[in-house]
């Protein structure tokens, strides 16, 4: 059974003892979402399935001092609504036609070239 617990925290104003909440929460089993809410963002709110809210909370009073277990309640599954299922369809393939002429095509003749037409040496 999915469980919301909501724990207020003090910060103190500092970003690192946020790092060191969230780091904690994380590590407790079952956690499966962490959020920072209520005013001045002072209340974690954790989601986790077979949560232990004592455990967790005493964890992050040992990370930041002090830590009240607000509420905890039961989370309701959310329903998947069943999506209408799309008909796919066999569609005939266009292809769109150029009215273009005949490829022109340029030959040139290479003649090799005869080192030995004059009968001198190329070395000397």
């Amino acid at each position: 059974m999915k469980q919301k617990v909501v724990i207020k925290v003090s910060f103190n104003g500092e970003n690192k003892s946020r790092t060191k909440v969230m780091q904690a929460a994380v590590a407790v089993p079952g956690v499966e979402s962490i959020a920072f809410g209520g005013e001045d963002s002072d209340q974690i709110e954790v989601i986790g399935d077979g949560l232990d809210s004592v455990n967790l909370t005493s964890i992050l009073r040992k990370k930041v001092k002090f830590a009240q277990l607000l509420s905890v309640s039961s989370v309701e599954e959310k329903k998947e609504e069943k999506v209408p299922e799309l008909e796919f369809r066999v569609q005939p393939m266009v292809w769109p036609t150029y009215q273009t002429g005949v490829p022109q095509y340029y030959y040139h003749t290479v003649v090799p070239y005869d080192h030995y037409q004059n009968g001198a040496c190329s070395i000397m």
